[in-house]
């Protein structure tokens, strides 16, 4: 593998370099391979140089110092490591956007993505039931909080728990439950419990950033045991919904939601946006044959709490943060999700050997 790299690299570099000349249009005689692919979600100003955005530690510290064209893409260029043959990628913020990037990216002639690992890496809010500020967590499941029947506060029935039901059904409640894809939208994914697990325990005992105003901010949720705890890696499931909801209310209905969807099984962790998107294109691209949907891992790391600490409301929540410039825990986050998600990243990429033909955590067939 190791006499193969110099070349691979060579080859990449030229290529790479007809595409910046020739605006992307330059014959692709030879595929860059991927390994990896870094999937973000936002970026702040540059790719380099200033505040960090979630690719921006990507970018600087992996590094990812070849920059390629990506067209279709909210953010217009992807980043390449060719000697650990990782791709990253600013998908633009929102599930549309996500699910527009990734199908870009998987339909790029230059790239064949059939063995590729796709890592999502980014902030989150985080349900202060299960986890603290500054935490990362690898997800089993990614729940679609997007799409349901929603009824105004002010008319919600006085024996439903809150206003949201299944679009395909009328009761918060509704049993059996639906189907999870049907035409009616898709709810909820499983990812491949095997890789994730392998991932948690491959990074669960790292020591993340932690600092007084974390110390401080967690201090204020009384009542609250896991939230009063360092940041630290865990495993729980995300929902994904493109509304910026806050407050206990809200996060009462995301456990619910999740515990629904789930049967039962599933436990609400993290609140982001484009997980939905990812394992939509993800999926579809899939059925096509161009990706493999047992190579995809979900971490997020708490940015800020879902919800306000005991005797704040959650409007003040939000005030909070916007007078503060941000989410309390912005950049301890973004560099906690870096921390953990390069170690897999890494892991995967310097032993390819290992993980090109067989997922990691799952069972080696016989005779191989």
């Amino acid at each position: 593998m190791l006499r193969k790299r110099s070349a691979l690299r060579l080859a990449g570099a030229c290529l790479l370099a007809g595409m910046v000349a020739g605006g992307g249009a330059a014959a692709h005689a030879e595929q860059i391979p991927v390994r990896v692919v870094v999937v973000t979600t936002f970026e702040i100003g540059k790719d380099t140089g200033d505040v960090p955005g979630e690719f921006q530690t990507w970018v600087e510290k992996l590094p990812l110092k070849q920059e390629l064209a990506a067209p279709g893409t909210y953010h217009g260029v992807m980043r390449y490591n060719p000697d650990l043959q990782v791709l990253g990628i600013s998908a633009g913020e929102g599930p549309e956007h996500m699910a527009s990037a990734i199908t870009a990216l998987v339909l790029d002639p230059r790239f064949d993505l059939r063995r590729a690992y796709f890592v999502l890496a980014g902030i989150a809010g985080i349900n202060p039931n299960v986890a603290s500020i500054g935490g990362a967590v690898w997800a089993p499941r990614v729940i679609n909080g997007g799409l349901a029947h929603a009824v105004d506060a002010r008319e919600i029935p006085a024996d439903w728990p809150d206003g949201y039901t299944p679009v395909q059904g009328s009761t918060p409640t509704d049993s059996p439950v639906p189907p999870l894809h049907s035409l009616s939208g898709d709810m909820a994914y499983t990812l491949n419990p095997a890789l994730v697990s392998w991932a948690y325990n491959l990074t669960r005992s790292l020591k993340l950033p932690d600092s007084a105003g974390l110390k401080a901010i967690r201090g204020r949720y009384v009542g609250y045991p896991q939230a009063q705890k360092p940041p630290a890696v865990l495993m729980g499931d995300t929902l994904s919904s493109e509304t910026f909801w806050v407050g206990e209310r809200m996060n009462r209905w995301a456990e619910r939601w999740v515990g629904y969807w789930t049967q039962g099984k599933g436990t609400f962790a993290t609140t982001a946006e484009e997980e939905i998107g990812l394992m939509q294109a993800l999926t579809l691209q899939a059925q096509a044959g161009r990706v493999d949907p047992d190579r995809v891992l979900v971490l997020r790391t708490g940015s800020n709490f879902d919800m306000p600490p005991p005797g704040e409301s959650a409007a003040e929540l939000l005030k909070s943060e916007a007078s503060e410039g941000g989410y309390s825990g912005y950049l301890p986050s973004i560099a906690a999700a870096y921390q953990v998600g390069s170690v897999v990243v890494r892991e995967l990429a310097l032993h390819w050997d290992r993980y090109a033909d067989h997922v990691p955590g799952t069972p080696v067939a016989q005779g191989k």
